[in-house]
């Protein structure tokens, strides 16, 4: 009726977007140009809310109305990413949305989050709740989902976690084919570069998002004893945010069956309220009282020498949630460290942590 009455009076009756969109259908179908452009510019002239940028991109256009169409379904794509880039802050909303809206919000870079770890668990979460089927959730999570994981920036911890996991109603052949890549990547840079120039599309090429810890590269050891040396960039600039008293965390590491990371802080004595560049290592969680032994040590590049310089080593007893490590690990005031440019070299910072269990004693638990 509305086709019908627009087609005699060149007037609509309604600024509902639903309907509007019906009505812009219809028209399409029937080839009232002048009711399509007439109904896109309404849609167009409409505020953009949460309900409408998902009716947008949720919304089976025809081929011939993309084009019409395309500037409303681009500003509804910016309008979610803005408003669920954050996500912490809305996670039971945005797991209620449909897949167009998913796809939208995790192909942006803009997302803010701890780690990538955290899309592929959410997406894994998703998937399970709309797809109850496991042929249809397969068929969905490897053609649709999978590509939205930038597995090369998940943490080393969470790549072997998938790797070990078993689900029986999981088809995990594309995941485990991704992982391994990545894995092979990490550990052999210099085999995989040329195929990583012929092939453009390929998944390590994706930039990183606003993680909130530092992703790390890592070599590992099983023998003589489990060791790993972690090493952790931070540009001047992120430096200089953490003043005059935030931290900053890396992606979660395994050793001697425990999760460890890395953390550099911002930090004031009290006696002289000179601040200075401190320099963690932590658990990220203890069961019981159980007790282990790690041996550390920090070091850093220098410009002067281009190798790394030992800076602090220890023995500690880690049994609680405790960091450890040192409130100044340069030995100077907050200010000449950010000065330093024999530390920032080309404006970044680079640290090792290197970290071996010695033998270990018998282990005690409550």
């Amino acid at each position: 009726m509305e086709l019908l009455s627009f087609m005699y009076s060149g007037k609509l009756t309604t600024t509902q977007p639903g309907l509007l969109l019906n009505i812009l259908m219809a028209a399409d179908k029937f080839e009232v140009v002048s009711c399509i452009r007439h109904c896109t510019q309404l849609l167009k002239s409409l505020p953009m809310t949460k309900e409408s940028a998902v009716l947008y991109l949720d919304h089976p256009f025809s081929i011939s109305l993309v084009a019409e169409v395309q500037h409303l379904i681009d500003a509804a794509k910016q309008f979610l990413v803005n408003k669920y880039k954050d996500l912490t802050e809305l996670p039971d909303e945005l797991m209620e949305m449909p897949l167009a809206v998913i796809e939208t919000i995790f192909s942006s870079t803009e997302l803010q989050i701890t780690y990538e770890d955290t899309i592929y668990d959410f997406l894994l979460e998703w998937a399970c709740k709309h797809y109850q089927e496991s042929e249809a959730r397969n068929m969905i999570w490897n053609s649709r989902l999978l590509p939205l994981v930038r597995f090369c920036h998940m943490s080393c911890t969470g790549l072997h976690d998938i790797l070990t996991c078993t689900h029986n109603d999981r088809d995990l052949e594309q995941t485990t084919k991704r992982i391994t890549d990545v894995l092979l990547h990490k550990a052999y840079p210099a085999h995989t570069q040329a195929s990583l120039a012929a092939d453009a599309a390929t998944s390590w090429q994706v930039p990183q998002r606003a993680y909130m810890c530092k992703p790390l590269k890592m070599v590992e050891f099983d023998r003589p004893c489990p060791q790993v040396i972690a090493y952790m960039d931070l540009t001047r600039e992120e430096c200089s945010r953490l003043f005059p008293s935030k931290d900053i965390c890396s992606h979660l590491f395994r050793l001697g069956g425990r999760d460890f990371y890395l953390a550099a802080s911002c930090e004031m004595d009290e006696q002289s309220t000179l601040y200075s560049f401190g320099f963690w290592i932590a658990v990220d969680s203890m069961k019981g009282s159980t007790c282990l032994t790690v041996r550390y040590e920090f070091a850093t590049r220098t410009g002067s020498s281009g190798k790394f310089v030992c800076k602090r080593k220890a023995n500690v007893d880690i049994t609680d949630n405790c960091m450890y490590g040192c409130e100044d690990l340069f030995d100077v005031s907050w200010s000449r460290f950010i000065a330093n440019d024999n530390l920032f070299i080309n404006d970044v910072l680079h640290l090792r942590a290197d970290l071996t269990l010695p033998e270990q004693p018998e282990l005690q638990t409550s």
